[in-house]
C-alpha cells in the first residue's frame, strides 16, 4: 500500500526523536510568544497603522508572522556578532601590537644613534695616559655649580653635559665658598648633595668644590678624576675680569652647552616670595600700596604645612577676610581652574616690580622624551610600587622618600597631581611649579622608573589593575593636610597600602621659612640677577638676529 507524502513526513518526524523534540520546542515557543500580551498589542498597533495607509486586511500581520520575523532578525544579529562583531576589536588589538613594536623599534634606533654618537666622541678624544686598553673607553665629563634650590633646568644641564661623553662627574660648591662669593645658600651642603646624587644623569659627585674655579683646581680635577672635558653653560663665567675656564679652553678640554631657557633659580624663588593668587593673572593688579603681600605676613613656625595651604588665602589676607579684594580673590567659580601661570610682583613707591614671571619654559614632547629616555614598562613578575603627590618644588625630602620607596620593589611609578587638584587642596599660590615642570623634575630622579601625569587623587581598583600595582606607599611627612581615608580607601581595603617613615623631615614649608628669614636680601639679589639675565638674553638673541640679517 502506498503512503501519501504527508504520511511519510509525519512518520519520519516521529521516528526521529530529535526532530520530534525540535518540533515540540518550536510549537511551545510559538504558542507562548504569540499569545503574549506584548506581541498582541504590538501586532494590533502595527495593523492599525497598515489599515490607516489602506493595506488590505488579507495582508495584515499575524502574531505568528511577527514572532517569526522578529526571531529571524535577532538570530541574524547574533550570528553576525559572533562571526564579524569582534572584527574591530581584533583590528584594534593588531594595531596596538604594531604600535608597541614600532615603539620598541624607536628605542632600538635611539640606542643605536646614541652609541654612534659616543663612538664619534671617543674617536675625536685623545687617549688618556693612565687609561688601560683592556678597560672600556670612557669619556669623562666634569661640571660644577652651587645647585641651590635645584630644579629641572639643572637636570637638563646634566643631561646635556652627559650627552657629550659617557660618564658625568658633578662638583658641588661648598657652603663656605658660596657664602664668601654671593652670600649663604638656601640649602646646605648635605641637602644640595642629595639632590645632585639623586639625578639619573649624574654618575659621580665631588663635594666641597670651590665656587670660583682656578687653573690649579681644574688641573687637580683633570688628574684626580681622569676628566676629558670640563663643561659649562654658554653664558660667560667671568670673575675679576678673567674667564674662569680659560686654562681648560687653552688645552682644548672645554665644552659648552646651551642654557635651559625659561627657568632659573632666581625666577623660582621669586614665585615663593609672594604668596598670593594675584600672580595667577586672574584679577587686575591694583597699585594700592603693598596690596600683593609677602612672605613676611605668612605664619610658618608653629603652623606647619597649614600655613602654606591656607584655604586659598593670600599672604596678608589673614585677619582681613572681609576686605573686598579678598572676596574677589576667593571668587574662583567664574575663573578658569587651570592654575599654571605665575607672575609674582610687589610695589615699591607705586612702581610695580616683577619678581617672578609666568613660567616661560616651553615643555615640548621632545623634552619629555629626552627626560624619559630609557623608560621601559615593568617586566613580567616585577613588583610595582606606586606613590603619588604634588612633588612641588622637588626637594631633598622627596628624593630621600623616593629612594626608600624604590627599595620596596622592582619598579617605581610616581603619580603627579594636576595643578587644579593641588591648588584646591593646598590653596594660596600653590603649586609653585606647574604640572609639566614637576613631571620633568620627578622624571630626572634616578629612583623613579615612570610617572603618571595628572594622576587622580583617589586610587581606584581599575587603576591598580591597569598599572599592575603591587603596593601603594605614602610617607609620614607631607605638605598636604586633612585625612587620607578616601584617597587610599581602595588600596587599604585590598591590604596593599603601606606607610613608611619619611627619612628626613624636610618639606616645602622649610624652604618657605628660609626664604621668609632672608626675604629682603633675596629681593635685592633677584632684582640684580634678573637684570643680568635680561641683558644676557637680549645680547644673545640680538646677536642671532644680526647674524641672520647679514
Amino acid at each position: 500500500m502506498k503512503r501519501s507524502p504527508g504520511e511519510d513526513c509525519s512518520s519520519s518526524s516521529f521516528s526521529n526523536p530529535f526532530m520530534s523534540l525540535a518540533l515540540s520546542i518550536r510549537e511551545y515557543f510559538l504558542v507562548t510568544l504569540t499569545t503574549h500580551p506584548f506581541v498582541s498589542n504590538s501586532v494590533s498597533k502595527i495593523n492599525t497603522l497598515l489599515l490607516y495607509v489602506n493595506v488590505p486586511e488579507k495582508s495584515l500581520l499575524t502574531n505568528e508572522e511577527f514572532v517569526l520575523s522578529s526571531t529571524a532578525v535577532v538570530v541574524t544579529l547574533i550570528i553576525y556578532y559572533v562571526l564579524f562583531g569582534k572584527r574591530h576589536r581584533r583590528k584594534r588589538k593588531v594595531l596596538a601590537e604594531e604600535l608597541r613594536a614600532a615603539q620598541r623599534q624607536v628605542h632600538v634606533l635611539e640606542e643605536q644613534l646614541f652609541n654612534a654618537k659616543i663612538e664619534d666622541i671617543m674617536a675625536s678624544t685623545p687617549t688618556r695616559k693612565n687609561s688601560s686598553s683592556q678597560q672600556p673607553r670612557q669619556i669623562r665629563i666634569f661640571m660644577d655649580g652651587a645647585f641651590d634650590v635645584m630644579h629641572y633646568g639643572h637636570m637638563n644641564a646634566f643631561r646635556l653635559g652627559r650627552s657629550l661623553g659617557t660618564y658625568l662627574i658633578v662638583g658641588v660648591n661648598s657652603d663656605e665658598s658660596i657664602t664668601e662669593c654671593k652670600g649663604p645658600p638656601l640649602m646646605n651642603d648635605e641637602e644640595r648633595m642629595t639632590m645632585v646624587k639623586g639625578c639619573k644623569f649624574v654618575d659621580e659627585v665631588v663635594p666641597n668644590c670651590p665656587y670660583i674655579m682656578t687653573s690649579d683646581y681644574l688641573d687637580y680635577i683633570f688628574e684626580t678624576y681622569d676628566v676629558d672635558y670640563v663643561v659649562h653653560g654658554d653664558d660667560p663665567c667671568i670673575v675679576d675680569g678673567k674667564d674662569v675656564y680659560a686654562s681648560a679652553k687653552r688645552l682644548g678640554r672645554y665644552r659648552s652647552i646651551p642654557r635651559t631657557e625659561g627657568v632659573s633659580t632666581t625666577e623660582i624663588v621669586g614665585r615663593m616670595l609672594l604668596m598670593t593668587k594675584h600672580h595667577h593673572m586672574r584679577h587686575k593688579l591694583r597699585g594700592r600700596g603693598n596690596s600683593v603681600g609677602s612672605l613676611s605676613g605668612l605664619s610658618i613656625t608653629g603652623g606647619g604645612a597649614a600655613a602654606v595651604v591656607g584655604g586659598g588665602m593670600g599672604v596678608g589676607d589673614e585677619g582681613n577676610s572681609s576686605d573686598d579684594s579678598d572676596n574677589e580673590i576667593h571668587n574662583d567659580d567664574e575663573e578658569d581652574d587651570e592654575l599654571s601661570v605665575f607672575t609674582a610682583s610687589q610695589y615699591n613707591d607705586g612702581e610695580r616690580i616683577v619678581i617672578g614671571n609666568q613660567s616661560k619654559f616651553l615643555t615640548t614632547s621632545m623634552m619629555l622624551r629626552l627626560f624619559s629616555a630609557g623608560v621601559k614598562p615593568p617586566g613580567e613578575g616585577m613588583r610595582v610600587i606606586y606613590v603619588d603627590g604634588a612633588f612641588d618644588m622637588f626637594h631633598c625630602g622627596h628624593v630621600r622618600f623616593l629612594e626608600e620607596a624604590a627599595k620596596r620593589g622592582d619598579y617605581l611609578i610616581v603619580g603627579i597631581h594636576g595643578d587644579s587638584l593641588v591648588n584646591k587642596r593646598r590653596g594660596s599660590n600653590l603649586p609653585l611649579m606647574n604640572l609639566h615642570e614637576r613631571v620633568l623634575s620627578v622624571l630626572g630622579c634616578k629612583y623613579v622608573n615612570d610617572v603618571l601625569i595628572d594622576a587622580p587623587l583617589a586610587i581606584t581598583q581599575e587603576m591598580i589593575a591597569s598599572l599592575k600595582i603591587s603596593e601603594v606607599v605614602h610617607g609620614t611627612e607631607s605638605d598636604d593636610i586633612g585625612a587620607i581615608d578616601e584617597r587610599y580607601k581602595c588600596p587599604r581595603e585590598l591590604e596593599i597600602l603601606t606607610a613608611i617613615k619619611s627619612p628626613i623631615d624636610f618639606k616645602l614649608v622649610n624652604i618657605l621659612a628660609r626664604i621668609q628669614k632672608k626675604q629682603a636680601e633675596l629681593q635685592r639679589k633677584i632684582e640684580r640677577k634678573k637684570k643680568a639675565e635680561r641683558e644676557w638674553f637680549n645680547n644673545k638673541y640680538d646677536q642671532k638676529v644680526q647674524n641672520g640679517s647679514k
